[in-house]
C-alpha cells in the first residue's frame, strides 16, 4: 500500500515534484563542482611541487644555507698569459656546493632509521662556473707580485689580471651551470624523478661512480647535446646517456651524474646537501618531521605543505577562492536548497488537509500519514541528486575541457630552504630558474568519495524536507478535512 500510494502521489504531483528535485540538485551540483575544481587546484599544485621535490618525496632535510661568501673567499681562475703569440682558447672551471651546507652522507642513515620514515635519499647539489677565452697577442708584463696568472672572483664578474697584455687583451666569458649529484642506486627518490628520460636511458644502479650523465632537455638543445655526446667538467670528460624531459615546471638542475663523481668533483667526499625524505604513512607526515628535527640536531625539514605556503600566482589565488568563497557558496546554497524543499514540501502538506484528513477518518494513524509524507521527500531527494549529480559532472567536464591555464610560482627565503645563492628550490638541488612563473593547466577530476556525498546530501536534503513535511501531516486532524469541506 505504501508504495502504491506513493507511485500515484508522485505522479500527480509531478511539477512540485521537479521544483522541489531541482532546488536540491543545484546546491548538489555545485558542491561537485567546487569540489573537484579544489581537487584539479590541489593536482596543479603537486605539479608544482613536484618539479621542485621530486615524484614520492614528503619532504626534505637540509642544513640552514652557508653565510654569503666575502670577496676572499670567491672562486679564483687561474690562466696562463706569458705565451703572448698565443692565441689559444683557455678555460678553467670552478666546482662549488650550492644553496646549502653539507651534511654528512651518515646522516641519510639516521634520518632513514627514524620512525614513521619508509625510506631517505642523499643527493648533492652543485654549481659550475666556466671561465673560457684567449688572449690576444702582445706582450705580456707582470705585475709586482711575478704573477703570471689571470684571476678573477665569482659568477659574472671579470676576470682581474695580476699581469697584463701590452698591445694586446683578453676576451672571457662566464658561464654557469647546475649539476646534481644523484644516488643511482635509489632512483624512486629525487628531483629526476619529476622528469622522464625522453631519449636514451636513466642511471643504472651499478653505476654508482661512472662518468656518466644525463641532461635536462633544455640544456641539452642549448648545448647541442645528445646521447652519446661528451660533457666536460673540470677536465673529466662524461658520456651523455639520457636526455629528461620535465613532468611539468623548470628541471631541477641542468645536468645529472652519480652522487661519487658529484662528490670528487667538489671536495666533499662522503658530503650531501639534501636529504628526500618518503614517509611510511602520508597522514604522520606532521609527526615524522618533528621526529626529525628532535632527534637529528642542526637540520631543517621541509614539508610539502611548507612549500605549498610559498605558491604564488593565479593558481594561489583561484585555490584561496575555491577553499573559501567556493565552500561557502556551497555551503549557503544547500542550506537555502534545504529550506526551500521542507517549506515547498510543508506548504504541499497544507494543500492536501481535505486528502489526509479523510486518510486520518478511514483509520490511518497519524505516523503513517507522517511515513507517506517522508517517503515522498526522499524520493524527491533522491531524483534532486541524481539531477545534481549529472550536473556537476558536466560542470566539472567543461572546466576539464577548457583547461583554464593557471601560473604558480614558488618563492624563496634566503638562508633557509632554497636559500643561498643562485636561489635553489625549497629543499632541492640549485635552480636557475626558481623564481619563473610555471603555467599549470586546470582540471577538474571527480571521485567516488565527491559523488558519495552528493548521494548522502540528497537523502539529507530529502529527510529535511520529510520532516517540515511530516510535522504538518501530524498536526492534521479528520475536522480539518471537514472544515475544508464546508
Amino acid at each position: 500500500m505504501f508504495f502504491t500510494y506513493l507511485r500515484r502521489e508522485l505522479r500527480r504531483r509531478r511539477k512540485a515534484a521537479l521544483v522541489v528535485a531541482s532546488g536540491l540538485a543545484l546546491g548538489i551540483a555545485l558542491v561537485i563542482v567546487v569540489s573537484s575544481v579544489s581537487s584539479g587546484m590541489e593536482r596543479a599544485q603537486g605539479k608544482v611541487l613536484q618539479s621542485l621535490y621530486g615524484l614520492g618525496t614528503d619532504m626534505t632535510v637540509t642544513k640552514a644555507a652557508a653565510p654569503a661568501a666575502s670577496s676572499s673567499d670567491r672562486p679564483r681562475f687561474n690562466f696562463d698569459a706569458r705565451d703572448s703569440d698565443s692565441d689559444a682558447e683557455q678555460s678553467s672551471d670552478r666546482v662549488m656546493v650550492q644553496g646549502f651546507q653539507t651534511l654528512a652522507a651518515s646522516t641519510v642513515a639516521k634520518v632513514d632509521s627514524q620512525k614513521g620514515v619508509a625510506d631517505s635519499v642523499g643527493g648533492l647539489s652543485l654549481q659550475v662556473i666556466r671561465v673560457n677565452g684567449q688572449f690576444t697577442r702582445g706582450q705580456f708584463q707582470q705585475d709586482q707580485n711575478g704573477g703570471g696568472n689571470q684571476q678573477g672572483g665569482g659568477p659574472g664578474a671579470q676576470p682581474s689580471p695580476q699581469g697584463r697584455v701590452e698591445g694586446g687583451g683578453a676576451d672571457f666569458d662566464v658561464n654557469n651551470y647546475s649539476v646534481y649529484g644523484t644516488d643511482v642506486t635509489k632512483p624512486a627518490l629525487g628531483p629526476l624523478t619529476s622528469s622522464k628520460i625522453t631519449s636514451g636511458r636513466t642511471f643504472k644502479t651499478s653505476e654508482t661512480n661512472a662518468k656518466v650523465v644525463v641532461a635536462d632537455k633544455s640544456y641539452a638543445k642549448e648545448k647541442k647535446l645528445k646521447v652519446g655526446s661528451t660533457v666536460t667538467i673540470k677536465s673529466v670528460k662524461y658520456k651523455v646517456i639520457g636526455i629528461a624531459t620535465p613532468d611539468s615546471g623548470d628541471a631541477a638542475a641542468n645536468l645529472y651524474i652519480p652522487l661519487k663523481q658529484a662528490q670528487t668533483l667538489s671536495d666533499s667526499k662522503d658530503k650531501v646537501t639534501t636529504i628526500y625524505v618518503k614517509a611510511s604513512d602520508s597522514q604522520q607526515i606532521s609527526s615524522v618531521k618533528s621526529t626529525i628535527q628532535k632527534n637529528i640536531s642542526g637540520t631543517t625539514v621541509t614539508t610539502s605543505a611548507d612549500l605549498a605556503d610559498t605558491v604564488s600566482g593565479s593558481l594561489s589565488t583561484a585555490s584561496s577562492l575555491a577553499s573559501n568563497v567556493g565552500k561557502w557558496l556551497s555551503i549557503a546554497v544547500l542550506v537555502a536548497a534545504f529550506l526551500v524543499a521542507g517549506l515547498l514540501t510543508s506548504s504541499a502538506v497544507s494543500r492536501r488537509v481535505r486528502e489526509f484528513g479523510t486518510l486520518k477518518a478511514l483509520g490511518w494513524k497519524s505516523g503513517r500519514v507522517t511515513r507517506q509524507v517522508v517517503g515522498e521527500a526522499i524520493v524527491n531527494g533522491l531524483v534532486g541528486g541524481a539531477l545534481g549529480i549529472a550536473l556537476g559532472l558536466a560542470g566539472a567536464y567543461v572546466v576539464t575541457e577548457i583547461s583554464p591555464t593557471l601560473q604558480a610560482q614558488v618563492g624563496s627565503s634566503g638562508g633557509g630552504p632554497g636559500g643561498g645563492p643562485g636561489g635553489g628550490g625549497f629543499g632541492g638541488p640549485a635552480r636557475q630558474t626558481a623564481s619563473k612563473a610555471l603555467d599549470v593547466a586546470l582540471t577538474a577530476p571527480v571521485s567516488l568519495n565527491t559523488i558519495v556525498v552528493a548521494v548522502a546530501l540528497a537523502v539529507t536534503g530529502g529527510l529535511i524536507a520529510g520532516a517540515f513535511g511530516g510535522w504538518r501531516a501530524s498536526r492534521l486532524r479528520p475536522a480539518d478535512a471537514l472544515r475544508r469541506v464546508e
